[in-house]
């Protein structure tokens, strides 16, 4: 018989770590619902041509990384690699912008990308981000920043940092490519292979390169910062007054362009102090062109994106993440088949009230029962027998301090919720 496992690049979530995974998309969830986000949910795969589109031909993401197949219609789909295309094809696709001006959007959700599996970037892993659509002003930009601090703040997060820049528009980022291209010109054989095609239809992407050779080629090249037309510097400047007024730390990064075609104006990052090179925990910025490029109206629109394996490995570094209380809140061990019968009755009520409920279903021992009730957590545990069962008492015990006594069965209910702190 084949051993199969899990493919390469993907990872079993574990039910010791799903509860790490529940409570940090618990916070996310909370957070998002403060800044009266709402809950957006895309299908887990789109047609290709969504993401060449949106994304850009020429990013790493659609020319090397996407996992496209056609379907026997001989359609070309592909698993969605980022959430931010599918947000706003929804967007479109449902005429979203005419129900009201603004919606403020967020997802959870698995992405999918072909790459080389490293520490915190897998080939499945788990994003979760927003998307404000439907304004211009830099209050919006803000809005979004705020929203990812915040969220990393709520998990206890200290060590990070937020670096912003702005990109331009279409009005001054064409004039400016053409200055980068000249500075780079009399350079290029010396960048590395992917600067090189980037050259000639993506080359503020050259500025983001991590290659070593790279960064030194470019280290003098003009910065589009000086470049800006006067109403990308004004909302620039907007963004930067805005955060200072939130108390906002952040630094400017001239040259964080973001890895994807549709940015505009604002972009942002936030780094980690805990990771080593693969130290992004988020990021993102405004897209005022997507909206157009997908078919639909223009309409401007900022969001941000950001990877939950990254996030809870800074979390177990910073030991922000506590032994969660996993256990049940009663173990109910039986001796008989009649308490048997009764611990199946007995679980479903007090599930019913609320409380976490487990028992034996292996016809074990009252020892083995019982060491099954202290390996599971669990904070109390109710001994019931055929002579418990005829007086209509059981003996509770509290697993932690080992004390126990004779609780009434009509009664049970009241004594476990006041000893588990539950509203009865």
């Amino acid at each position: 018989m084949p051993k199969f496992q899990r493919i390469k690049g993907t990872h079993d979530i574990l039910p010791q770590d799903a509860r790490k995974w529940r409570y940090v998309e618990g916070v996310v969830q909370e957070v998002m619902q403060r800044y009266n986000f709402d809950e957006i949910r895309t299908p887990i795969f789109e047609e290709t041509a969504l993401f060449a589109r949106g994304i850009g031909q020429l990013t790493d993401i659609v020319s090397k990384e996407m996992y496209t197949f056609l379907d026997r219609g001989k359609k070309s789909l592909t698993l969605k690699p980022e959430g931010t295309a599918p947000v706003i094809r929804a967007f479109i696709e449902h005429s979203l912008g005419e129900k009201k001006p603004v919606h403020k959007l967020y997802y959870i959700s698995p992405m999918f990308r072909q790459e080389n599996p490293q520490a915190g970037r897998l080939r499945q892993f788990h994003q979760f981000g927003a998307e404000l659509v439907g304004s211009a002003a830099p209050e919006a930009d803000v809005e979004t920043i705020a929203l990812a601090v915040d969220i990393y703040e709520q998990l206890g997060l200290k060590k990070y940092t937020l670096k912003i820049n702005s990109v331009g528009d279409a009005t001054c980022r064409a004039p400016y490519k053409e200055r980068l291209k000249d500075y780079l010109r009399p350079r290029l054989d010396k960048l590395c292979r992917s600067c090189q095609e980037r050259f000639d239809k993506n080359p503020l992407r050259i500025l983001d390169c991590k290659e070593e050779g790279c960064r030194a080629e470019t280290a003098e090249a003009p910065l589009i910062i000086d470049h800006l037309c006067e109403d990308c510097h004004a909302h620039f400047e907007a963004v930067k007054s805005l955060l200072s007024r939130l108390g906002i730390a952040f630094e400017v990064d001239h040259r964080l362009v973001r890895g994807l075609d549709y940015y505009t104006r604002t972009a942002f990052e936030i780094l980690s102090g805990a990771l080593g090179a693969q130290n992004a925990l988020g990021g993102g910025g405004r897209y005022d062109l997507l909206a157009e490029e997908l078919g639909g109206k223009p309409t401007p629109s900022v969001g941000f994106a950001a990877g939950i394996e990254r996030l809870l490995m800074v979390l177990e570094k910073e030991n922000l993440l506590s032994d969660f209380d996993s256990g049940p809140d009663v173990f109910i061990a039986t001796l008989g088949e009649e308490a048997r019968r009764w611990a199946v009755q007995t679980a479903r009520q007090l599930r019913q009230r609320g409380l976490r409920v487990d028992y034996d279903f292996l016809g074990r021992s009252l020892k083995a029962q019982m060491k099954e009730a202290n390996r599971s957590g669990a904070r109390f545990a109710l001994i019931v027998g055929e002579n418990e069962l005829q007086a209509r008492k059981v003996v509770l015990r509290n697993l932690s301090s080992s004390e126990q006594e004779t609780v009434a069965i009509d009664s049970l209910v009241g004594e476990l919720e006041a000893r588990l702190g539950k509203p009865g």
